[in-house]
């Protein structure tokens, strides 16, 4: 196998950044999910409340080495926004059921995100302390941590993957007489990693990956919710892919999985190109 994509997103729900290289660290691939838009009681907005979120292009100097600031923000129709390292005390946000903290970008910034998005409630904040935020229980150990990703620090997707779930939307599509989609794009699922390979679905049994010379365990298999359904780019929504996930990668409590987590075990650099193995 071998690593064929290679993403992260400075902003929660921005625009995905892809790039050639970066260095893993224990809680992630640096700058991915390190700002987080929060609402006026503090709790995660994205892109399934907020469509727009996804044309919000997000840029660190680690993603585009011509940012000068620590964040560089820019959305059609707006001014760009850089933004420092916030140095502000920490406020209390919430990500889904979990209580953090992150300190406050400021009144520019959120005046920024309120104009782009269209809500008066809305501010811009910074994880400051990703080692403080621990991992699920049951598939973590002590000292795993992560900045704002919905639950682990790393995400693999795989091309082979991606074409047989293509083919089973292909077919029902036909089953039921309708028009034949295009094949989904594989961003749809805003993967860090994006390997190609191996065989379908073959990372189900996966227990552990390295790609080039870092290494890392698999956490549990990503649920997927709404997000996968948005175009990232008419953000229209559609049935796909969770119609079809549904039939054929359905838990008994009813979630639907593409995708698998991953821990880091070593942290270094990696690059598009690089050998992948797993086991």
């Amino acid at each position: 196998m071998r690593l064929v994509q290679l993403n992260v997103h400075p902003l929660k729900s921005g625009a995905i950044r892809p790039i050639s290289s970066t260095t893993v660290q224990p809680g992630g691939l640096v700058d991915d999910r390190t700002w987080m838009v929060v609402d006026g009681d503090g709790r995660l907005v994205s892109a399934r409340e907020v469509h727009r979120l996804f044309h919000v292009v997000a840029d660190t100097p680690s993603t585009d080495p011509s940012v000068t600031a620590a964040l560089r923000l820019r959305a059609p129709g707006h001014p760009d926004l850089l933004v420092d390292v916030p140095g502000a005390a920490p406020v209390d946000v919430h990500l889904f059921s979990l209580d953090l903290q992150a300190r406050p970008a400021g009144p520019d910034a959120d005046a920024w995100v309120r104009s782009v998005l269209g809500r008066g409630d809305l501010r811009l904040v910074w994880c400051h302390a990703p080692e403080r935020r621990s991992l699920q229980p049951g598939f973590s150990r002590p000292g795993d941590h992560a900045a704002f990703p919905d639950s682990f620090p790393v995400t693999i997707a795989s091309l082979a993957s991606l074409r047989r779930l293509d083919d089973w939307i292909l077919e029902r599509a036909l089953e039921l007489g309708e028009v034949p989609p295009e094949p989904l794009p594989v961003e749809r699922f805003r993967a860090n990693l994006v390997v190609d390979g191996d065989e379908p679905f073959a990372e189900d049994g996966w227990t552990r990956v390295v790609v080039g010379d870092v290494s890392f365990r698999i956490g549990k298999p990503v649920g997927r919710c709404v997000m996968a359904t948005l175009d990232p780019v008419t953000l229209a929504t559609a049935k796909e892919p969770t119609r079809t996930l549904a039939r054929h990668r359905r838990s008994d409590d009813g979630k639907v999985f593409f995708a698998v987590h991953l821990v880091p075990e070593t942290t270094g650099l990696i690059s598009v190109g690089d050998e992948v193995r797993a086991g």
